[in-house]
């Protein structure tokens, strides 16, 4: 594991299983917020953003750091400028948690 936080990137690609973690609280009457921690990637924070955008849930502000290997965003979302009601949430949660369990492909496979 040590080797996947060194100055120099790995010559092998390091199979690392990271949980990931979605979460939607009421913030406040006009907004809810949004904690994703899973996997860091390239391109994660516009594909998060386009699976929110896609179920016309808008996006505030957000957040969004890593350490090491694990990436861990924070949005404040609303829909038609009220917070998320329960059943809008479970829907975000599930169309992320679908999203971020594909595995991915690389370019050069095709």
């Amino acid at each position: 594991m040590g080797e996947a936080f060194g100055v120099f990137q790995p010559y092998q690609k390091i199979d690392v299983d990271i949980a990931t973690h979605i979460h939607v609280y009421d913030d406040a009457p006009e907004r809810s917020l949004l904690c994703v921690e899973t996997a860091d990637r390239p391109g994660l924070i516009v594909d998060l953003v386009k699976i929110i955008t896609d179920i016309n849930v808008d996006v505030e502000s957000g957040e969004f750091d890593t350490e090491g290997l694990l990436a861990k965003a924070k949005f404040h979302v609303n829909y038609k400028g009220k917070a998320l009601i329960k059943p809008l949430q479970q829907v975000l949660a599930n169309s992320l948690r679908y999203f971020l369990r594909r595995p991915t492909t690389e370019d050069a496979s095709f």
